[in-house]
């Protein structure tokens, strides 16, 4: 009895009680245990394995287990035998997952896996939600990878391997734009002059699609090493048959709803591409300087309303007009005023030296005109805006006197001489585009040349041109200005003759936003040329009620692409260039008027279908009609314009997604840079709405450009281009430029907030894999401290400790705000939550005081098995979480994971995408809300305590926190009690000392300062002031686990021990002698 009542007293000392004695031994064994009792060995081993169920485990922070676990190790590796007397005894973490991740050679290593295995496909298909279908926006088949796509092409996986964790069915095919202009320019860069004069059109195809497909096959190349999951044996180029077929077929339905006409109209023209330009293929860089005029038409008649008021200065007036692109001038057609403004008839007076030098605002780059100068004695009077008086004043370096006002409506129909051909012109209405932020408030008006301008000029119905050649060079219709070229030299011709007719005022450099050709770098015109064009005023309005049906991320995005789709022109879809889709059109050969039918349409459609669209240039236009054409063949020729390829780009919803088997329209998300509201997002909206009714995407997500460190757009010229292949594989010099791996470049891209532009360097870079190997070091430790977990070891919800619960109700919130943000597409947020909580919080919480119970405590112990199942969980939910963003860390985690997963179904998970994700844990977030307050609290405490003992740390009073012992003191009577209560917890894992890491903890009823050396407090709104005293420990330390107790020394086979400690060893001594001892037993 005696014998057995010890044994019950040390089983309820342990913490679990005497009802947990009989779960021990199972009912086989136990009469043949318990008849042991009489006899002393019978008792040693009956109490042992008592203890292996029973004792408490050892955990503490960094600064304490660093000693027996560094003592353990040290003698694992032929240390001098004394120095690790106790190394068996404690649980070293053990795992093949290293801390290095030589993520050069293991993630390719793991991308193989995913192939091998075709992860992506069986996950997809074995899912049972619905289906997910981002569509890819095509990225352009002529250049080397750089950040824009890396950063696009990342978002995009981090969406779609979320959605795989969601139980989503996801299919995702990658597309590329082959089609255009800047793959032309690379074939022809290749070739010498000899062979560019044998290209023929055809050739020049072949030779582009070589390249393209080319490029594609390298862009792939990169994308898959950036571990982008996709349908890769099945992508989609807009190069493709069936593809070109589709987009015939979208132009033919648009084109029988009468939405495609041609038409002699203004367009952006592009000299050194020789090819119309679309809004969206057009670049407005910095710094662009024009050769602005300000210049004078003499005025032949007045208008009737200002007849009387205008007759005595008739021989010496004008109107005055200022001009950013003085080459327009021979293409004048008139003078538009705004009706709603006030003009002035005013005379312009040379200044007197004096007013010259004090007020002039002339600058030394201005070139004053001949007729502003002393030789012209003449008097002067000009018509300008009256609010513009002061400016001009100042500008032209002249007296102006106001002789009269009037209104722009007053000055229609006035008549002036053409400035280079002496005909006369009208002064005309404008609109709001003509005002008083510059200029004169009068517009020179060449409806060949502008888009406003030929509104205005059709609603007149002017006579017009627009002397210019496709190169950009003046025609015979110019006169005296043929052949030059009106960006240079005719430019500067125009301004020359002005000035020699007494026509120019003064000519000044003008700084500011000038459409680029995007492909060539160079600038363009605009210039009249018949093409084609997508008329938007018959869908315009479904067009932008469809807008609003689309979730926009951001939101404000919505308010972008409303006002581009609602100020809009038509769509000039037709390009001068013979690589891309051809537009189907036969023209008569004596009328010139197009054919274009729907039977025309499906018999191309056809032929292309199976032929590709290089048959438009082989086959002759009798076998290019259709059967009932065929008689007159001989009457029409085949044209040669090609579609726009953000025509091309934005039939990609109808090629694909309406055609695709495992697709569907429209799609759930398209993804792609902010510039694209006038670009892929707007052709594709366009040509939706316009056959369909419907916009092709459900929500749409837009991102900004990249940028290096200071916030500069990446230049070579600058060198301070961020390459992606470097920043994961390395460069020439790998000490400057490291290899980090795909999942830094992925970290980095959900560091950022993509709504906006971000900035990349070596410094952030840094940073970023900074980051990542301390999240690497949590997964380690987390795999390391559960090498021997089995299921069955699992302890249930209701029995663990409270500091285990507190630790799982964090991991739940944790995991449910970081699905709120993957579901809102802000995947910073999801970055800033692992960086605060996988690394910062629970590495210096949980984990620091996890060490205490994990390594010295007993290896099949209570609170050891308790905090296996706590780590068990946090892995599981944090390889999850981080998956999408790190999919190579996650699944190198899973291949070292030291015990198999089972799904629901009972199967194993033998890659961490067939995961799925968390599902929520009610009972983990129904935590008692006084329990969750009370240990925030604590932890708080903890943060005060952890400065005392640096200070005493400092101060040199301990060492390592364990030297300490802490006092605390409560001024609230109900605080008082709770910090009592976990003192004296019966759950070794819940008490003060182990959540502190320091050897003791007493709550003392009042301050006394004398009893310690440094203090500090702790004030919290609900529990009040908390007094914090820190001394050193009392009693001797114990050699094992560097805890200091009173107990040290009563044992005498272990006089080094403490007695939680000699539990242990004594514990583990008898698990590895209970084989033998069961064996002589059955004997």
């Amino acid at each position: 009895m005696e014998a057995g009542g010890s044994l019950l007293r040390f089983a309820a000392q342990s913490g679990r009680g005497e009802a947990k004695l009989a779960s021990v031994f199972s009912h086989s064994h136990r009469n043949s245990w318990m008849s042991s009792f009489q006899n002393r060995s019978g008792y040693s081993l009956l109490k042992r394995e008592a203890r292996r169920c029973f004792c408490a485990d050892f955990s503490g922070s960094k600064r304490r287990s660093r000693g027996p676990v560094m003592a353990a190790k040290k003698a694992a590796e032929g240390g001098k035998k004394e120095e690790g007397k106790y190394k068996h005894t404690v649980d070293l973490p053990k795992t093949a997952f290293g801390l290095r991740a030589n993520a050069v050679v293991r993630e390719p290593e793991l991308q193989k896996l995913w192939e091998d295995n075709q992860v992506l496909k069986k996950v997809s298909d074995r899912n049972t939600g619905d289906r997910f279908i981002l569509h890819d926006g095509p990225p352009y088949a002529n250049g080397d990878l750089h950040m824009g796509h890396a950063l696009n092409k990342v978002l995009k996986d981090i969406i779609n391997r979320y959605k795989l964790l969601q139980n989503h069915q996801v299919t995702y095919i990658p597309g590329w734009d082959c089609h255009g202009l800047p793959i032309e320019q690379k074939v022809l860069k290749i070739l010498d002059k000899e062979a560019r004069k044998e290209l023929t059109p055809i050739k020049l195809r072949q030779k582009a699609a070589k390249f393209a497909k080319e490029t594609v096959k390298n862009q792939m190349k990169g994308f898959k090493r950036y571990g982008i999951w996709a349908d890769w044996e099945n992508p989609y180029l807009t190069l493709y048959p069936e593809y070109e077929a589709a987009q015939i077929e979208v132009l033919g339905n648009m084109a029988m709803k009468g939405y495609i006409y041609r038409g002699l109209k203004p367009v952006h023209w592009s000299p050194s591409s020789v090819t119309a330009l679309a809004e969206a293929e057009l670049e407005y860089p910095e710094g662009h300087v024009s050769k602005s005029i300000y210049a004078i038409f003499k005025i032949k008649s007045p208008s009737e309303a200002l007849k009387e008021s205008l007759k005595e200065y008739l021989s010496d007036l004008y109107v005055a007009i200022w001009t950013t692109t003085p080459w327009t001038i021979p293409a004048n057609a008139a003078v538009a005023v705004n009706p709603k403004l006030t003009y002035a008839l005013v005379e312009l007076k040379p200044k007197s030296e004096t007013e010259s030098e004090t007020s002039s605002g002339a600058k030394k780059s201005n070139k004053i005109g001949k007729v502003l100068k002393e030789e012209n004695k003449n008097k002067l009077f000009v018509i300008v805006a009256s609010d513009l008086v002061p400016t001009l004043e100042s500008k032209w370096g002249v007296k102006i006197s106001v002789i009269k006002t009037f209104t722009g409506s007053d000055l229609e129909h006035l008549r002036y001489l053409h400035p280079v051909n002496g005909m006369e012109c009208p002064v005309i209405l404008g609109g709001d585009y003509i005002n008083t932020e510059s200029g004169t408030g009068l517009v020179h008006t060449a409806p060949g040349h502008g888009q406003e301008d030929y509104i205005t000029g059709m609603k007149y119905g002017l006579n017009w041109t627009s002397p210019v050649d496709d190169e950009g060079k003046f025609t015979a219709e110019a006169g005296q200005f043929d052949g030059l070229d009106v960006l240079g030299e005719g430019n500067s011709a125009v301004v020359s003759f002005l000035d020699g007719q007494l026509a120019l005022l003064l000519e000044e450099p003008y700084k500011h936003k000038y459409p680029y050709d995007w492909r060539t770098n160079k600038p363009t015109i605009v210039r009249a040329t018949r093409q084609w064009f997508a008329s938007l005023d018959g869908f315009r309005e479904a067009a932008l009620d469809a807008i609003k049906q689309v979730k926009w991320v951001p939101s404000r995005a919505v308010n972008r692409i409303l006002a581009m789709t609602a100020d809009r022109s038509d769509w000039c879809i037709s390009r001068q260039r013979p690589w891309g889709v051809p537009i189907p059109v036969f023209y008569h050969v004596e009328t010139k008027e197009p054919l274009i039918t729907q039977e025309t349409i499906d018999h191309i459609k056809n032929i292309v279908a199976n032929k590709g669209s290089d048959a438009w240039w082989y086959m002759s236009t009798e076998d290019l009609l259709p059967e009932k054409y065929r008689d007159v063949a001989s009457n029409y020729f085949k044209g040669t314009d090609t579609m726009d390829v953000w025509f091309d780009s934005g039939s990609s919803w109808a090629a694909v997604l309406a055609k695709r088997e495992g697709l569907s329209f429209p799609a759930d998300l398209y993804l792609e840079g902010s510039d694209q509201h006038r670009g892929w997002f707007q052709s594709s909206l366009l040509t939706s709405v316009a056959t369909t009714g419907q916009a092709p995407y459900k929500s749409v997500v837009t991102h900004g450009f990249v940028l290096d460190e200071k916030g500069c757009k990446m230049s070579k010229s600058l060198g301070n281009v961020v390459d992606p292949n470097t920043i994961i594989n390395g460069g020439k010099n790998t000490k400057d430029e490291p290899g980090y791996g795909a999942d830094v470049l992925r970290l980095w891209v959900s560091s950022v907030d993509y709504t906006g532009d971000v900035i990349i360097g070596p410094q952030i870079l840094r940073q970023m894999s900074d980051m990542y190997r301390k999240l690497r070091g949590t997964m380690r430790f987390l795999l390391s401290n559960l090498h021997d977990w089995k299921t069955e070891n699992a302890v249930s919800y209701e029995e663990l400790p409270k500091i285990d619960k507190y630790a799982l109700y964090q991991l739940e919130n944790i995991v449910n705000s970081v699905k709120d943000s993957y579901e809102n597409y802000e995947f910073y947020k999801i970055f800033q939550i692992i960086q605060r909580f996988a690394i910062v919080g629970l590495s210096n919480f949980y984990l620091d005081i996890a060490k205490d119970r994990l390594y010295v405590g007993g290896t099949t112990s209570y609170t050891r098995r308790s905090c296996q199942t706590v780590l068990k969980y946090h892995l599981i939910s944090l390889v999850s979480v981080i998956a999408p963003i790190l999919p190579h860390l996650a699944e190198d985690v899973w291949q070292n994971l030291p015990f198999e997963h089972l799904m629901q179904d009972g199967s194993v998970a033998n890659f961490v995408f067939e995961l799925k994700w968390p599902e929520l844990n009610g009972r983990w977030l129904g935590m008692d809300k006084d329990d969750v307050d009370f240990l925030s609290t604590i932890l708080e405490l903890r943060s005060e305590v952890n400065k005392v003992l640096e200070n005493a740390r400092a101060g040199k009073m301990i060492g390592s926190s364990l030297d300490a012992k802490i006092f605390l003191h409560a001024s609230n009577a109900a605080t008082s009690a709770k910090l009592q209560e976990m003192c004296s917890s019966s759950n070794d894992a819940d008490t003060l000392h182990r959540i502190f890491i320091t050897s003791q903890v007493e709550v003392v009823k009042s301050v006394n300062e004398e009893m310690v050396t440094y203090s500090g407090t702790y004030n919290d709104e609900k529990y009040g002031e908390i007094w914090i005293g820190a001394s050193r420990a009392d009693g001797s330390k114990c050699e094992r686990c560097w805890n200091y107790s009173s107990q040290v020394g009563s044992f005498v086979d272990h006089p080094a021990l403490c007695s939680r400690c000699y539990s242990a060893i004594d514990l583990q001594q008898f698990v590895s002698a209970a084989p033998a001892a069961t064996a002589a037993g059955v004997n």
